[in-house]
């Protein structure tokens, strides 16, 4: 397996980043520790083709909507400190930048031949974020996709980690992919296509928690939400923790025994799937165990659990910030494996394109 996942450097992490994606990363990582033989000794004994795992930042994408350069950079770093303090590790996954990669935009617009306006104009997020005002946008909110494509077929991807809101994206991936293979794929010697690029599988986490926002059960914990009350970002000191849980919207009814008691009160759900999903348990479980109880002890409870949880991840990320040196070297040097691996694809699509000799 070869694995690819990116995120954008907006700001620091925060829960519903971590429960929702960056957890399910690192144990992707953790499952695996490769020895010197370029095999893989599989958690729980055995071995496997090496799995590798690519994670980056994706500043490129940042820049289609509008952006505080400052800030951006600024970004990137949090973001690394935060991925690391998080628990990815440099040495076994790749971390790096977009912008580190010129290959990442070579292949976009190498793609942007094969790619179709019809296909483009079909993405749910390109509607989304465009809105009534689609002449407004930019061309690169418009090809978003197509780097994102980009961002996968150029390291030979076979999985993508994806939520809901990608499967569409990841679908015109491959579909750019083997409409690339079918009209430029070379022939070997005996007369079959040799496809250029490898058709990427989704890879759908089997726990990956949807958590939401703190004062609005029916909208997903984000960055950009205006309150600050609306999330647990990942620096957030123990105080802090505490105090936006104690916060969070709730409705004054007991919890219920069961799952099914917590139909149409999205509050109330969202807080037992934090805990559920932080202690590694079902919903179920955590009902039961505080079934006929009120938020008033409910949410000491999850408050604790957090700041326990959270407390190891933001010392490390204070620590990280601190030597932007390190962080710096640490996207530096994923970046340089990052473009060792893209050169072979990069230049097979040039030679197929018809733009070096073959």
């Amino acid at each position: 397996m070869r694995v690819v996942s990116g995120i954008q450097p907006t700001g620091n992490l925060h829960l519903g980043n971590y429960l929702g994606a960056i957890r399910n990363w690192v144990r992707m990582q953790d499952e695996i520790t490769a020895d010197g033989n370029g095999r893989a000794q599989v958690a729980g004994g055995g071995s496997a083709p090496k799995n590798q795992c690519l994670f980056f930042l994706a500043d490129l994408h940042a820049i289609s909507q509008p952006h505080v350069p400052a800030e951006l950079y600024r970004g990137s770093l949090e973001m690394t400190a935060a991925l690391v303090a998080c628990g990815i590790d440099p040495a076994r996954s790749i971390l790096f930048n977009q912008a580190q990669v010129p290959q990442h935009a070579e292949l976009q617009w190498l793609l942007s031949g094969t790619a179709r306006m019809g296909w483009l104009n079909r993405m749910t997020q390109w509607k989304d974020k465009a809105g009534k005002n689609r002449e407004g946008q930019s061309v690169a909110l418009f090809s978003y996709p197509v780097l994102q494509a980009a961002d996968v077929l150029l390291y030979q991807a076979t999985h993508v980690p994806v939520g809901e809101d990608q499967k569409q994206h990841l679908e015109l991936a491959r579909d750019i992919a083997q409409k690339f293979n079918n009209d430029f794929a070379p022939r070997n010697e005996n007369g079959e296509d040799v496809p250029i690029f490898t058709l990427p599988e989704p890879f759908i986490p089997p726990v990956a928690a949807r958590i939401m926002s703190l004062r609005d059960g029916s909208a997903k914990m984000s960055k950009s939400d205006p309150s600050d009350l609306s999330r647990i970002d990942l620096s957030d000191d123990a105080e802090t923790v505490m105090r936006k849980i104690k916060k969070a919207k709730t409705d004054p009814e007991p919890l219920p025994g069961e799952l099914a008691g917590l139909v149409g009160r999205p509050e109330a759900l969202n807080l037992v799937t934090i805990y559920a999903a932080v202690s590694d348990r079902s919903a179920e479980d955590v009902l039961r165990e505080f079934a006929g109880q009120g938020f008033g002890a409910f949410k000491p409870a999850l408050g604790e659990l957090l700041v326990e949880t959270l407390r190891p991840i933001s010392q490390r990320f204070t620590e990280l910030l601190e030597d932007r040196e390190s962080l710096d070297a640490i996207l530096a040097k994923g970046a340089a494996r990052a473009r060792t691996l893209a050169g072979p694809t990069l230049d097979s699509v040039y030679r197929a394109l018809g733009l070096v000799r073959a």
